[in-house]
């Protein structure tokens, strides 16, 4: 794997801490700025909404530019974001921050996965996706505990200039490695990419994502009080069982990133089958801590099986103009994350028990299932890709007669 992987999955580290960082910094920054705790809460929301909207933007209007500048461009953009944030005066100014914050999340990894696949032959592009997020798996283990550690102790601003010099550190790693014209950069513009987005596969495609990436999300919002009302944790245990979701995660990611290598569509079904039955199990393993902790790490693994599979699908689908694409499923990853709270929120306040918000994920599971299967009846109807798609998508190597195909 080519070194410049690593100036990749450096970006996702400092995106993947920042992104999840606030959750244990809202009882500071809410004491802090004299802001209630639910107001202080808007604060997720509001980088998420900066996620959701600066994905499929940001990729659109740099659709011409080389893919090297566009990255170093949205990790720039990070860091003043980030550094914003650390000098916010009010909770007003942080909001408009952490918004500004999450605008290049969403495109960084879009963007950065179609140049990841370019850096490596075809039989290697899944696994080249995983060492990509791998950066954002990573971060759930080492960078977010530390992170609020450091707000803990040194106030939550430190955090922020903290994850600004990780940003730094990113920029330099990608100015350093990245190639100057990495992944055949796009040449159809705007226009172009806007065309692929007219694609059902893709919205199919997205749509397996939202589905699949919910039901993770419809559990994992309410994994707290599971974990200390179902199987008895204190809560002080919360933040060691969090990492073991971390571990799980990065398992899951680096083991689905090498076997849709082999089988792209057999990995999707597989991870989504398997996550469907771990959440199905949620009920019976979260009544004692053994079986919990089991539990929450399964959850992780299962889930993040499925990362590359769908991010290949998604630029597969949409092959002669990845970058967008790509891009809008990292936004639909986020709306899998708000729909996913949503509908597991439902299922609580239905008073379906403690552990109902894993049931509603696992129904949410099979749906992804479903729309999983559309999407390949959809592609057998359609036949094989052309030549140029093929190419693009990195099924054959790239010459004179595949090209005329």
């Amino acid at each position: 794997m080519p070194l410049a992987l690593l100036a990749l999955a450096v970006g996702a580290f400092g995106i993947g801490t920042t992104e999840f960082v606030m959750m244990g910094l809202l009882p500071d920054v809410a004491d802090d700025l004299r802001i209630s705790i639910p107001a202080a809460g808007h604060l997720v929301s509001a980088y998420a909404l900066g996620v959701v909207v600066g994905a499929p933007l940001l990729a659109a209007v740099t659709a011409r530019l080389s893919r090297r500048t566009v990255l170093i461009a949205l990790m720039a953009l990070f860091v003043v974001g980030n550094a914003l944030s650390a000098l916010a005066p009010d909770d007003r100014w942080l909001l408009a921050a952490r918004f500004l914050s999450g605008l290049p999340h969403g495109a960084f990894f879009g963007v950065g996965a179609v140049v990841a696949t370019g850096l490596v032959t075809p039989e290697r592009r899944a696994r080249s996706v995983s060492l990509m997020f791998l950066g954002l798996t990573v971060a759930n283990i080492v960078g977010v505990p530390a992170a609020t550690l450091m707000g803990q102790h040194l106030g939550w601003r430190a955090t922020f200039l903290g994850v600004s010099a990780i940003g730094l550190a990113a920029i330099a790693s990608l100015a350093l490695l990245i190639p100057r014209d990495p992944a055949r950069a796009a040449a159809t513009g705007l226009r172009g990419e806007l065309a692929a987005l007219r694609s059902l596969p893709v919205w199919l495609a997205l749509g397996t994502t939202v589905a699949g990436f919910g039901a993770l999300f419809a559990a994992y919002s309410y994994i707290t009080p599971m974990l200390t009302d179902s199987a008895g944790y204190a809560d002080t245990s919360v933040t060691l069982l969090l990492a073991l979701f971390g571990v799980g995660a990065t398992v899951g990611n680096l083991l689905g990133g090498r076997l849709a290598d082999h089988s792209l569509r057999g990995t999707l079904f597989g991870g989504l089958t398997a996550l469907a039955a771990v959440l199905a199990l949620f009920p019976l393993l979260m009544r004692d801590p053994v079986g919990a902790a089991l539990a929450v790490t399964l959850l992780g693994t299962a889930a993040f099986v499925t990362g590359s599979p769908l991010q290949l699908m998604v630029m597969e689908k949409a092959a002669s103009a990845p970058s967008l694409a790509s891009s809008a499923n990292q936004a639909a990853f986020n709306l899998a994350n708000a729909g996913g709270a949503w509908i597991g929120g439902l299922a609580l306040a239905a008073g379906l028990g403690t552990t109902s918000p894993a049931s509603a994920g696992a129904v949410l599971a099979v749906l992804g299932l479903g729309v999983a299967a559309v999407a390949y009846a959809v592609d057998r109807r359609r036949g094989p890709l052309t030549g140029r798609e093929r190419v693009v998508a990195g099924h054959v190597p790239r010459d004179a007669e595949t090209v005329r195909g």
